[in-house]
């Protein structure tokens, strides 16, 4: 569940999904806002590059965002309005594991948006608070992940989902954002195998 927004923190743009030519001019915008962070990062990333680079007045790009923080809070909301869900290979390792080869390949692509967005999000507060809806709509979605496997009887009722899903996960995020190791094609289906070794020792039993 969502927490009630601040009244002192920025209103971020409404979601809505407008429609014509201002649903086209959104799209070019966001768009660019992907294309500069990907090449330039968040350092490089101006209003005005952006305009220049969707083809669109910089006065419309203003006048609509504001800021750069405005463009990258509707760019994540725009990612989560996107339809996503966690694969079902039939077994809780298993989709553990394609949950963390999904992780891995978004922060080893070359260049990688995901990590742009998440160096982004330390710079700019309305990103964060973005970055930060996005991340929980995520995890919220795989808890599917642990009520599949409590109806398969790999897992008792009762597990904490979330907390099994960050265990399972953390080490993708660790290793690639913050270690900044070279990508291991072992390292989603070990990191899964553990945290699934966790739950059947009864780490995550609520």
């Amino acid at each position: 569940m969502r927490s009630a927004p601040d009244a002192s923190e920025p209103t971020p743009p409404a979601r809505t999904r407008p429609g014509g030519r201002t649903a086209r001019i959104r799209t070019q915008v966001l768009d660019a806002v992907t294309a500069e962070l990907a090449e330039h990062g968040y350092d490089a990333l101006s209003m005005d590059a952006v305009a220049t680079r969707a083809g669109v007045h910089r006065a419309t790009v203003y006048r609509r965002w504001q800021d750069v923080g405005g463009l990258l809070a509707d760019l994540f909301s725009a990612a989560g309005d996107q339809p996503w869900h966690p694969r079902d290979t039939g077994s809780l390792r298993g989709d553990l594991a394609a949950l963390n080869r999904e992780i891995q390949e978004s922060l080893t692509a070359e260049p990688s948006l995901a990590v742009a967005l998440i160096a982004a999000s330390f710079r700019s507060g309305e990103a964060a608070r973005a970055l930060q809806h996005l991340w929980d709509d995520r995890y919220t979605q795989s808890e599917v992940i642990v009520e599949r496997a409590i109806l398969r009887d790999e897992l008792p009722p009762g597990t904490d989902a979330r907390a099994l899903l960050i265990a399972a996960t953390a080490p993708v995020y660790h290793h690639l954002v913050l270690l900044r190791t070279p990508p291991d094609p072992e390292l989603p289906e070990s990191a899964a195998a553990t945290a699934v070794l966790a739950a059947d020792s009864g780490a995550f039993s609520r």
